[in-house]
């Protein structure tokens, strides 16, 4: 078979970019358990170190709607987050699933290539968002920063960007549990929570200076004014930062999600190989099949887009261009919110009074959650290897059929289910997403759905390697899934 184009342009960049070498046999879990703490540990480290010579002045920040989901953190090191990487995930994949390359995944040697050419797409895209971030006016004009300390920025994003692509490079091949990018989602999401309810930082608003945290806040409210009922209301319904009722609202959407993420129907099959009589399995198909990939892919995609409205409108002002891409507002806190224009109707509304004044933003919001999400969630079966072909060539390969079916007949039986749980499961994660979002839930209905799938994902693969080190009961597995 000749070698296809994309591998010859490929093939002569793999051998000089950074990479970690696979381990010579499988790691244990305590070794495995290791490297994911390390690789928390400097991830949490790098979303606290910021980034030398921005000024304190910058301006506000545009898509802080979408950075809790895209592991990013505002004047750190890790600015990006894994903004590149999946970016350069999603380009490859749509490629892979348009035909426009082909990639056999069974082929180490394509398989190898193909995680360099999503490498390498990414170090471009690296270099693309930190140059645009700071020659644009992310961190303030670049006549006020000076153009040594501009290029030194774009250096500072670089090099974290780099790092991001080699902890996930260490993680995905063999030294953890999976991808980076799912780790630095769940830890981000879950550390925004944190902080968002207990957080003693003071944040200038309209009513004047609050403490940040919800929790924090409904105590010194309580001690701090006489009259009880108010500060209640005031704890309980403050507008610009989180307040105990979105606290109570994430702690009902966290509840929701576990529940709905046990949905799935079990399709009973027998292994070919065995003799009769001998008691077979089942191959379950989850509700949310293609689990938190269409919501990722969503995030990435919307990110950019209100990052490329907000450069606009920051460097071109008002025209008819700019309008109808993005109006963008500043609030006492620093927060950039969206106005008007398209971005403003991909935007949640903010308040059920905002769904109830605008109920044309409130209907399109809606409207376009829920059919990317599906869509994406049905698209990504062409291009992942889990379509109805490709799951009934796995159960072939592994000697099992489904009761009832002969092998050569499975591939009808599973089109009947795996098209339809992944729609209406992106459905489902879209509805979920809004309803959490309309509630006011902290971290976004987004983070909490991703924050719930990734943590059980992880909690089951662990459970997964330990039994089969012989280490845990297949009981807990059975209880986990």
């Amino acid at each position: 078979m000749p070698e296809q184009l994309w591998m010859s342009v490929v093939r002569p960049i793999a051998g000089i970019l950074p990479s970690v070498e696979r381990p010579a046999k499988p790691e244990p879990v305590r070794a495995k358990l290791g490297y994911v703490f390390g690789t928390l540990l400097v991830f949490l480290l790098c979303s606290q170190t910021p980034l030398y010579g921005i000024r304190a002045s910058s301006t506000a920040d545009p898509i802080s709607f979408y950075r809790v989901m895209l592991a990013s953190n505002k004047g750190t090191l890790m600015e990006l987050g894994i903004s590149p990487l999946v970016t350069s995930g999603m380009i490859l994949q749509m490629l892979n699933g348009a035909k426009i390359i082909s990639v056999d995944r069974k082929d180490p040697q394509q398989a190898e290539l193909f995680q360099a050419a999503e490498k390498c797409i990414g170090l471009f895209i690296t270099l693309g968002q930190a140059t645009l971030y700071t020659f644009f006016g992310m961190y303030g004009p670049v006549s006020d920063l000076g153009l040594g300390n501009a290029f030194l920025i774009v250096a500072q994003l670089c090099m974290s960007g780099i790092l991001v692509l080699m902890l996930d490079d260490l993680l995905t091949k063999g030294y953890g549990f999976g991808s980076a990018i799912s780790l630095f989602i769940s830890c981000n999401i879950c550390e925004s929570i944190f902080w968002q309810s207990f957080s003693f930082r003071t944040v200038q608003t309209a009513a004047g200076p609050q403490y940040e945290g919800a929790v924090v806040a409904l105590f010194y409210l309580l001690m701090s004014r006489s009259d009880t009922i108010p500060a209640l209301k005031e704890a309980f319904y403050r507008t610009e930062l989180a307040n105990i009722t979105n606290l109570l609202a994430t702690i009902i959407v966290f509840c929701i999600v576990i529940y709905f993420q046990g949905f799935r129907i079990d399709l009973p099959v027998k292994n070919t190989r065995v003799r009769k009589g001998v008691q077979g399995g089942s191959w379950p198909i989850k509700l949310f099949y293609t689990s938190n990939i269409p919501i990722i892919l969503q995030s990435a995609l919307v990110s950019n887009v209100f990052m490329a409205s907000q450069v606009m409108w920051s460097r071109m002002g008002s025209n008819f261009i700019t309008n109808i891409l993005g109006r963008w507002q500043v609030t006492p806190s620093g927060r950039n919110l969206p106005i008007g224009g398209l971005v403003y109707y991909m935007s949640a509304p903010r308040s059920f009074e905002e769904v109830i004044r605008d109920p044309i933003h409130t209907l399109l919001y809606i409207a376009f959650v829920l059919s990317t999400c599906a869509f994406l969630s049905y698209s990504w079966l062409s291009v992942s290897g889990q379509g109805p072909s490709d799951v009934a060539k796995q159960l072939k390969d592994q000697g099992l059929t489904i009761v009832g079916f002969r092998q050569e007949s499975m591939v009808n039986q599973l089109r009947r289910y795996i098209p339809t749980a992944a729609a209406f499961g992106g459905l489902c994660v879209g509805a979920l997403t809004i309803f959490a979002d309309f509630m006011g839930a902290i971290g976004s209905g987004t983070g909490i759905l991703l924050s719930v799938g990734i943590i059980l994902q992880y909690i089951e693969t662990l459970m997964k390697e330990q039994a089969e080190e012989g280490g845990a009961p297949m009981g807990l597995m059975n209880l986990l899934s």
